[in-house]
């Protein structure tokens, strides 16, 4: 039978290796693994914990982890807690995984969309006028077929802007229901 000792060595190498998987994944929603890993260290950790805590937890600058606690509460991953007579500022995950999606999703989603749409429009009109000074008529029905091609890609913009909004506002799980709390 193993000793107590090997058995928390077991734990936490299982749960750091879910930490390095979070790590590895988070580069999907734009999240450096070095952030990811601090998330994971976060999450998984039993309390709040301050800048230092973190640095010595995962061996990192506290320059980076600051960095890191930044941009992870700029996506609601992250947020901070209070602990009474601590003067350090302490941070705790935000353990609503869906909720830290639909906020990423929809940041990050909203404004590529709303600069796909607005590059789309700017094409629309440079196009209509460049086909009021153009004699040639293979030229004039290319800009008409490439108008109805933005224009298609505009509807497309719009309809994902409505899309983003349904899973920030959390409209989503009316659609695809969160699984029950465990």
């Amino acid at each position: 039978m193993p000793s107590n000792e090997e058995n928390w060595a077991k734990y936490e190498e299982s749960i750091e290796k879910f930490i390095q998987v979070i790590a590895k994944n988070m580069n999907l929603y734009g999240i450096t693994s070095s952030v990811g890993r601090l998330y994971g260290a976060l999450y998984f950790a039993d309390q709040p914990m301050t800048l230092d805590d973190m640095r010595d937890a995962l061996e990192m600058s506290k320059t980076s982890m600051s960095t890191g606690v930044r941009a992870l509460a700029d996506m609601k991953m992250v947020e901070t807690a209070y602990k009474k007579g601590m003067r350090k500022d302490l941070y705790k995950s935000e353990e609503d995984w869906y909720k830290s999606f639909t906020s990423i999703f929809g940041n990050k989603w909203e404004k590529s969309t709303q600069s796909n749409l607005e590059e789309a429009d700017e094409t629309i009109e440079e196009l209509k006028q460049l086909k009021e000074d153009v004699n040639d008529s293979e030229l004039i029905e290319r800009i008409d077929k490439d108008i109805d091609r933005l224009q298609y890609a505009r509807d497309y913009y719009t309809w994902l802007l409505q899309f983003i909004h349904v899973v920030e506002s959390g409209e989503i799980f009316k659609y695809v229901p969160k699984p029950p709390k465990r």
